[in-house]
């Protein structure tokens, strides 16, 4: 059997080569616009690498392309406008428009789907992570240029799940997703209802994608989830097998082989949405070592307990109080450790003196980084039925007071680390940094945090290139950034 389906692929190979030679005609191109937060992104990931391995041409316009993606957000309000003005921009200059995402999976008023609803003409909807179904559309619209099974597949590896095959962030870094879905229920988010139930991706396959994301040149792996904690919990820990040894599907055991994947390529290993559950306190010598990068995105939300059990936190009874036990607990093992959090001011029911807890707990914990969101009645969200419903003055109002705080707790610390030399990734450098550059230190992730502004180096011989490590004494503050002179 195998036998003949080899002479069929072959006889179908020489066919063309006895007709007349045609011009070779220009492959399809698909536009795609990528929305949302990293999970997504790594989402898009995946659909440009099987676009590019069945020989599209992607393009970021949406003019000239014969179809467009829009893959979507539809977590807050403002997200579920950017997302929907999108496909409306799309639709307009384009016409051929499949969306997916987040708020493809997101019902409307009238209890079919949303994106349907105000963009009737769009070819088709997916939710999210939904590679093949996307795929399956863009044959039915744009089919097929080649045969991958027949033609040579493009540059992008097929062993890469996305992450590593075609990239939507620089080369020297990348996103590294171990699961999808939460198991949470917390009554601001409507995750689960977009995402599903938590799933654990085999550790294997998470394994095999970071070391082809080092040997590819990536110099700092993020690795996310909407629960890095919880790794493994929808399995039970299974044992699986990389390179032929047992691994358990575990957040300790991940850490540790990922530290041991990265350390021949000097790259750092960055831990994002943690849950602060207790096991995590494993972790923490890995940073202390300097294995793992002494850093924490840790979503706090809220310290005040009776705010955390009507929002249905994890652990909602034990409240700031034990949070900040946990934060010394992690310092006295990790002193370097930085701590990144996000929060929620203006929750349904918060009283102002719920608030002032809030700001006590910022004080205190001397969080490194935080964000604050004003409470968003996000449609779905069961909070939104809650008593107490502020109005969005006052919300407001509380998330610039919490941010005033979080902005002078973060501006004392930054002045901290003036006289220090830390080791800088070099994000932007003309000319070979001879007129300075741009990096980030391992307490700032991309995008979300700040920046190291690089001087000129005083020695003439000292270049900088984009991807690589310098060491940076640091001489000032600029808000939320450092400025360091390359030594």
């Amino acid at each position: 059997m195998h036998e003949n389906r080899g002479m069929n692929i072959l006889e179908s190979v020489a066919e063309p080569a006895q007709a007349a030679p045609q011009a070779r005609q220009r492959p399809p191109t698909v536009g795609f616009v990528s929305l949302g937060c990293p999970k997504a992104l790594t989402d898009s990931e995946l659909i440009l690498t099987q676009l590019r391995a069945e020989g599209y041409e992607t393009s970021k316009t949406f003019a000239g392309a014969d179809l467009v993606i829009v893959n979507t957000c539809g977590f807050i309000d403002d997200a579920v406008k950017e997302s929907l003005d999108t496909i409306g921009e799309a639709l307009a200059a384009n016409g051929r428009v499949i969306v997916t995402g987040c708020l493809g999976a997101k019902a409307g008023d009238a209890g079919g789907n949303l994106v349907q609803q105000v963009h009737p003409k769009v070819l088709a909807v997916t939710g999210p992570h939904a590679t093949q179904e996307v795929m399956d559309a863009v044959h039915r619209y744009v089919p097929k240029p080649h045969d991958p099974f027949v033609d040579l597949v493009p540059e992008a590896r097929a062993e890469f799940r996305g992450t590593a095959g075609i990239k939507l962030t620089p080369r020297h870094y990348a996103y590294l997703k171990i699961s999808e879905g939460c198991n949470h229920r917390c009554t601001f988010c409507i995750i689960p209802s977009l995402r599903g139930d938590l799933v654990s991706r085999p550790i294997g396959d998470v394994l095999g994608d970071a070391r082809a994301l080092f040997d590819s040149g990536v110099k700092e792996l993020l690795v996310i989830s909407q629960d890095t904690s919880a790794y493994g919990v929808d399995i039970k820990y299974r044992t699986g097998f990389f390179d032929g040894q047992p691994v358990k599907t575990r957040m300790l055991e991940l850490c540790d082989r990922l530290a041991l994947l990265a350390e021949p390529y000097g790259a750092w290993v960055r831990l994002h949405y943690v849950y602060p559950y207790p096991h995590v306190d494993e972790v923490l010598p890995l940073m202390a070592q300097g294995r793992v990068l002494p850093y924490l995105d840790v979503p706090f939300q809220h310290a005040h307990p009776d705010v955390l059990k009507r929002m249905k936190r994890p652990a909602y009874g034990e409240g700031g109080e034990r949070n900040l036990e946990r934060l010394a607990k992690w310092r006295a093992i990790c002193p370097e450790i930085v701590v990144r959090s996000t929060f929620i001011a203006g929750f349904p029911g918060e009283t102002e003196s719920q608030f002032e807890t809030l700001l006590q707990f910022m004080q205190e914990a001397q969080i490194d980084r935080a964000g604050c969101f004003a409470y968003s009645a996000v449609q779905g969200a069961a909070a939104n039925s809650l008593p107490g419903m502020l109005p969005l003055a006052v919300r407001e109002e509380r998330r610039a007071r919490f941010m005033a705080v979080a902005e002078a707790v973060s501006a004392a610390k930054l002045q901290r680390r003036i006289g220090a030399t830390m080791q800088v990734l070099i994000d932007h450098a003309p000319a070979l940094g001879r007129r300075g550059g741009i990096g980030r230190s391992y307490a700032d992730a991309p995008e979300i945090d700040g920046r190291v502004r690089l001087l000129p180096p005083e020695k003439a011989s000292k270049t900088l290139k984009v991807g690589e490590f310098t060491r940076a004494r640091i001489v000032a503050t600029e808000g939320h950034d450092l400025v360091g002179l390359p030594v």
